[in-house]
């Protein structure tokens, strides 16, 4: 089992900058891929950013050069810089974590946090 708590949510305005954060209940270095992922009202669930537990990292076209996905295995934490936020990156934000046992991967899922760009 794997919890998941996020954090770092909120209202800025466009062209602003927010940080996320993700806390695991476990070392996360043992994790095999840890994601950011984002749903806007009345959308489907998109990956922002996963990192593999090797720390190679991939990012939607729509965030690439403005977020940034980062880990401290240290604190079991990882965290998604988003920088020159747009109005359409309005969504709750999910962290996101895949295990694979023998024969099976299991998924585990935050309960999201907010962010709204808006001015």
């Amino acid at each position: 089992q794997v919890q998941l708590l996020e954090s770092g949510g909120g209202l800025v305005q466009p062209g602003g900058s927010l940080r996320l954060s993700c806390v695991a209940s476990r070392n996360i270095f043992s994790i095999n891929f840890m994601g950011w992922y984002r749903q806007a009202p009345g959308k489907q669930r998109e990956l922002v950013a996963r990192i593999a537990s090797g720390g190679s990292i991939n990012y939607a076209d729509s965030v690439k050069g403005r977020f940034t996905m980062s880990r401290d295995n240290s604190k079991n934490t990882v965290y998604l810089q988003m920088n020159r936020l747009k109005p359409e990156d309005t969504a709750v934000y999910y962290c996101n974590a895949d295990v694979l046992r023998v024969g099976r991967w299991d998924n585990y899922w935050g309960q999201g946090t907010q962010v709204t760009v808006s001015s």
